[in-house]
């Protein structure tokens, strides 16, 4: 297939128009209009509604477009590989959703550095659907998150069991009644378990999709809300927050998922190094 036409497809999508895509790809309008012709006839169907307030995909541009995206992929870590120092053996493609970069990740990823540098790595951030699609498609070795989807051909493995506590600026912060209290989605999981345990609880002031934007905010301006005990244990100790009383605890395992049929000796190295870290990092906890 002519990447060329993918990635004209490509921004003629995000643009929303052939004439701004040809401006950002540098081409002329009739240059767009032809790869998209070409690369619609070589797929047999059309792609592109046409109007002239702009363009809007079919249902088969839809369908095509992750696969669009996974080809740019595929083509980019292709020459990347390539590229790759003569003392470089291997190249390792990860990915962990965003909080799990920060927990486990960042940590485990210098340490495998030191002990294996001729392997590369490569690290994703992304939402459990996109790693997992990644995972899928074959452009992620392995995946690190908290509510990996069973599929066949793929190893589920927990590392470890992360609790998530409710701390407050104020030792006496009664907790989500209060309206400085930030509810910080966790997920599903998360988001059901808090209804179960507090019934009464009324919409936050303050709703956040990110464990870090919570966390900065009630460190800012004061409040309360959940967060991972191990990334709080640094302000209660310096008395910066204060586990809110009788809160209870959730509990999240975090999941490692990787092909059961692809062996490779720097995955392998690399699993045995994550699993040894996290074993580490638990046991400090408890």
């Amino acid at each position: 297939m002519d990447m060329d036409q993918v990635r004209t497809f490509r921004e003629v999508v995000e643009l929303g128009s052939f004439v701004r895509a040809a401006e950002s790809l540098n081409v002329t309008q009739s240059t767009v209009s032809a790869r998209v012709k070409e690369l619609e006839a070589r797929l047999g169907q059309p792609l592109f509604v046409r109007r002239k307030s702009g363009v809007t995909l079919t249902t088969a541009g839809k369908r095509f477009q992750p696969h669009a995206a996974t080809l740019l992929r595929v083509v980019q870590q292709a020459r990347q590989d390539i590229a790759l120092p003569a003392e470089m053996q291997s190249v390792l493609n990860i990915g962990g959703q965003f909080s799990l970069w920060e927990r486990i990740l960042l940590k485990w990823m210098g340490r495998f550095r030191t002990s294996r540098p001729d392997v590369a790595l490569r690290a994703e951030v992304g939402t459990p659907e996109s790693l997992m699609r990644h995972l899928a498609d074959g452009l992620l070795d392995f995946v690190v998150m908290y509510a990996p989807e069973a599929r066949p051909g793929f190893t589920i493995e927990k590392l470890l069991d992360e609790s998530l506590v409710m701390v407050a600026t104020r030792p006496d912060h009664a907790g989500s009644s209060e309206p400085d209290y930030v509810f910080v989605d966790w997920g599903p999981d998360f988001g059901a378990w808090h209804s179960d345990q507090f019934p009464g609880y009324i919409a936050p002031g303050l709703h956040v999709s990110l464990g870090a934007l919570g966390l900065r905010h009630i460190l800012d301006y004061g409040g309360a809300g959940y967060f991972p005990a191990r990334v709080v244990a640094g302000e209660i100790a310096a008395t910066k927050l204060f586990p809110v009383r009788a809160a209870p605890q959730f509990v999240r395992p975090a999941h490692v998922i990787y092909p059961s049929d692809s062996i490779s000796d720097a995955r392998t190295a690399a699993l045995e190094s994550l699993r040894a870290a996290t074993a580490v990092d638990a046991a400090a906890l408890d």
